[in-house]
């Protein structure tokens, strides 16, 4: 009979215990999201900021060339001008085409965090077991 208060102070105190420590865990999990979604964030803004130049640039650039390959070739073939700007600017948009697929497919949101999910639930498992 005596022992009986004692393992529940114990049982008490273990459950507690293990409720904290959860709840650290979680808070540990959430501060991690809250990082990970910030940097997700940067690199968005960073992107698009990035993407605009490339574009205005790029605008500039096309215009240029476009301009140059004009003045070169209009007295001597015409067709041949065109078609040599719609080739160049056609291998241009598959080339980007292409890279940002590959960037799309080699996208992964949240990493870290999700690794850290994945170890906790195996630990949970090996405890468990």
């Amino acid at each position: 009979m005596v022992e009986s208060p004692s393992i529940l102070h114990e049982l008490r105190s273990l459950v507690k215990r293990v409720g904290k420590d959860l709840l650290n865990l979680a808070q540990v999990r959430l501060e991690l999201l809250a990082v990970e979604v910030q940097e997700e964030r940067e690199r968005w803004i960073t992107a698009f900021l990035l993407s605009v130049a490339v574009a205005a640039f790029g605008l500039l650039a096309g215009f240029a060339f476009t301009l140059a390959v004009a003045v070169l070739l209009w007295d001597h073939a015409p067709g041949y001008a065109l078609l040599i700007l719609t080739s160049a600017y056609s291998l241009a948009a598959y080339v980007y085409y292409r890279r940002l697929t590959k960037l799309r497919h080699e996208w992964a949101i949240l990493p870290e965090t999700l690794h850290q999910l994945q170890k906790d639930r195996e630990c949970l498992d090996q405890c468990l077991d």
